[in-house]
């Protein structure tokens, strides 16, 4: 549900191009406080590439804005704090969890960002013990935090790198650039390339219940969240808005039916 009339992110005419092949051309979105933005379309369609360029991880044509601002001049790592892009395979992450995290609070764009909010609330979160709580409620073992991220299963990827996204309490935005359904409904998409997440009923409704509370709630850092999925399903419980990606462009949509 839109809440606000002033996006908190924007994109105008956004354009992609790959080996001279169009992928995105002319996409505009504007995302809202309170939004669930729910991303579909085939294999290859640009699902993937357009939350790159909006976390300004590739090259594209157009303009981003950040609550009215563009990433360059708020400063690229800064931007990158306030739209968080989770990766669709953790797994080729190197190292642990842990010092994954470690690594990117040790980062000044992070360590800025955590000075302002001691400042404004006169309080201080040790973001490992903030992800590491959330990891707790969404089943994940305390010593996985340890294990090197090639060996973790699909699932306890997924719930690790997003218990660190929304753990670090930096993030406005959440760029979701994966799947977190169920994995007895992997064999009905038939269509999607990504690997199941492994995650059973319980764990997915989990997740799912975790972020919605979390966009709800007024004292949260995290005001949006752009979700790519195949589930029509997950797709109705989680999203506000659906938009499909064909031909380059990024179309709005009424609610699936399921």
């Amino acid at each position: 549900m839109t809440t606000t009339t002033t996006p908190l992110l924007e994109l105008r005419e956004i354009a992609c191009h790959r080996d001279g092949q169009v992928i995105l051309d002319g996409v505009k979105l504007a995302i809202h406080q309170g939004d669930i933005v729910v991303l579909r379309g085939k294999s290859g369609s640009g699902k993937s590439t357009l939350l790159k360029c909006i976390a300004h991880l590739i090259v594209y044509d157009g303009d981003i804005l950040y609550r009215s601002s563009s990433p360059k001049s708020i400063g690229i790592p800064s931007f990158r704090t306030r739209v968080l892009y989770v990766p669709q395979r953790p797994s080729i992450l190197p190292g642990t969890p842990h010092a994954f995290l470690k690594t990117l609070t040790s980062l000044e764009a992070h360590k800025a960002h955590h000075r302002t909010l001691k400042k404004a609330h006169d309080v201080s979160v040790d973001p490992f013990e903030r992800a590491q709580d959330i990891s707790r409620k969404w089943d994940i073992d305390p010593e996985l935090w340890e294990r090197e991220w090639s060996n973790l299963s699909g699932g306890e990827a997924q719930r690790l790198a997003l218990s660190i996204a929304v753990g670090l309490n930096t993030a406005e935005i959440i760029l979701l650039d994966g799947l977190l359904y169920p994995f007895h409904l992997q064999p009905l998409l038939t269509n999607s390339p990504e690997p199941t997440s492994a995650l059973d009923a319980a764990s997915s409704a989990a997740v799912e219940q975790f972020l919605l509370s979390e966009i709800r709630s007024p004292d949260a850092m995290l005001k949006a969240i752009v979700w790519i999925t195949h589930s029509d399903e997950q797709a109705g419980r989680i999203g506000s808005r659906f938009f499909q990606v064909a031909g380059g462009g990024c179309y709005e949509e009424p609610s699936p039916a399921v």
